[in-house]
């Protein structure tokens, strides 16, 4: 099956939506990750921040991302955007991933973790009444944008509500990312957030034998 091209499906929205600038409820995994999003698009839409991860394997990791969310749009003079801060709340991530705590990471855990994430911001998007909600999880090489996507779309079909596709990491999104991430000093965590992907990480580099 051929991949979808969801950068050019937005290109084409952001073409119709012409200089109306919409609302969009934009769901952040992370400063690091949002510093692009939120370069390219606070052009063209009205951006609410909603930070809702609890799939972070602690409350102080999961503060430290926030206060670094903040932090970034401060000094990105972006001040007109709002954070939503969803709460730390692991005990859905934990309820929700039951049964999949050995899949490796990009398997079934990681797209129902996906899933959880983007059902809430739908929710919310809708009761809030925002013309669109998107992720900025796809400014990832390790994050499924196939299934990003199609599970954005099942979930604004159910909620009522439009999602803005996306694959961040084109036209050097995922490299600008990085950049950015340097030019505000932003801390950038080796580990996606959850406590299986902090195992898998320092399992990996127990495993990497040491330069002779």
């Amino acid at each position: 099956m051929n991949k979808i091209n969801y950068q050019k499906r937005l290109d084409h929205v952001i073409e119709e939506i012409g200089s109306s600038r919409p609302t969009l409820f934009l769901h952040s995994c992370c400063a690091p990750c949002s510093s692009y999003v939120l370069e390219y698009l606070s052009k063209y839409f009205q951006i609410t921040i909603f930070y809702y991860n609890p799939n972070i394997d602690s409350e102080e990791e999961y503060q430290k991302r926030v206060k670094e969310q903040r932090r970034l749009i401060r000094e990105m003079k972006l001040d007109e955007i709002k954070v939503v801060d969803g709460g730390y709340r692991p005990e859905l991530y934990y309820e929700t991933v039951r049964g999949f705590e050995k899949e490796p990471e990009g398997g079934k855990r990681c797209y129902l973790c996906y899933q959880l994430r983007l059902r809430e911001t739908a929710r919310l998007a809708a009761e809030k009444g925002f013309d669109y909600f998107t992720t900025t999880l796809t400014i990832s090489p390790l994050k499924n944008a196939q299934w990003l996507n199609k599970i954005g779309e099942e979930e604004g079909k159910r909620y009522g509500v439009t999602f803005l596709p996306s694959d961040f990491k084109k036209k050097g999104g995922y490299q600008q990312s990085i950049q950015l991430s340097k030019e505000y000093s932003l801390y950038r965590q080796n580990f996606c957030g959850c406590v299986f992907s902090k195992k898998e990480t320092e399992d990996r580099k127990k495993s990497e034998k040491p330069l002779a």
